[in-house]
């Protein structure tokens, strides 16, 4: 069925002699190769605290997959694996996954400040641009290393709980008055970056109720073109001329502003996901969901049914 040679072959610890062994016997033998897997992946066991067995249906010390999600989620027992090495044993225990549950909501608490700050609703000192970018830099280094270095997964986890902690070094609240420039552009790669990495160790932070928008795309898209169609007719307007002195058409100088309202919303949309491409007297929009795909959208249409 898989041939000759497989790339990856998983199982148990207590696989790997002699289950494991006979088997690379049988196939190389049968195949006629050298090296039929090029790697295994031997996972440690999973214990109740305390206790030296593994948990086994056998030795009825396990707890069914039913009862753990009545206390927990399934993002909280993935979690839970990822601070431990796979091919390390793991005691699981009600202090194991509270420590999972607190990094969890650590991570949930600083992506709801980062995007209260993106949207102006969170005000802030100025914040250490660089530093942030190279903070972000450094993370992407040292989780890459990690899990190249036999999927070392709590090491990755804790290069990005080490960006999450300066992020909220940077993420300090004042008042309105106070708050100067705002820098939502950095804040926005951390957090798609850090979703991005959780997205692959299969951990999905969005609520449910925005899941369910961003899975049916229905109604943010929705939102996203009336967003769209409203900016264009503004721009529409701030962008129509006049007739001048000297016979050559200008703008209203009283309409500049609205011109760059225009351009901020643009900016501003872009670390949220939404990219708009000005084209002329009309607009393109598109929004990016991690590698999930994008949705192009041309508004000329739109503009003419408008007219």
């Amino acid at each position: 069925m898989f041939g000759s040679q497989l790339d990856i072959h998983s199982g148990g610890i207590d696989l790997a002699f002699p289950h494991h062994e006979n088997e690379i016997a049988q196939s190389e033998a049968f195949h006629q190769c050298g090296q039929w897997a090029n790697y295994f992946l031997h996972s440690g066991h999973l214990h109740l605290k305390g206790s030296a067995e593994k948990m086994s249906k056998s030795l009825k010390n396990y707890i069914t997959i039913k009862d753990f999600l009545q206390c927990h989620t399934a993002e909280e027992f993935r979690m839970f694996c990822l601070l431990s090495k796979y091919r390390s044993a793991i005691d699981y225990s009600d202090s194991s996954m509270s420590e999972a549950c607190t990094h969890l909501e650590t991570i949930c608490i600083f992506i709801s400040a980062a995007r209260a700050y993106m949207k102006g609703q969170l005000h802030c000192s100025p914040v250490q641009e660089d530093l942030l970018w190279q903070r972000l830099a450094d993370a992407k280094s040292s989780v890459w290393t990690a899990l190249t270095d036999d999927f070392d997964t709590p090491r990755a986890i804790g290069a990005l709980m080490n960006l999450i902690y300066h992020g909220n070094c940077q993420l300090q609240p004042v008042s309105t008055a106070e708050g100067g420039v705002r820098s939502p552009a950095v804040f926005g790669a951390i957090v798609t970056y850090i979703r991005d990495i959780l997205n692959v160790f299969g951990i999905d932070l969005l609520p449910s109720k925005e899941a369910e928008v961003l899975s049916s795309g229905g109604n943010l898209q929705a939102v996203v073109e009336e967003l769209v169609r409203f900016r264009s007719e503004v721009r529409a307007f701030a962008l129509s001329r006049r007739d001048c002195p000297n016979n050559k058409p200008g703008l209203y100088p009283d309409r500049a502003p609205l011109l760059k309202a225009c351009d901020t919303l643009r900016k501003d949309l872009v670390p949220l996901g939404v990219v708009i491409k000005d084209r002329g007297a009309t607009s393109t929009w598109e929004i990016k969901q991690s590698q999930r795909g994008l949705r192009d959208h041309d508004d000329d249409q739109q503009n003419e049914k408008d007219k």
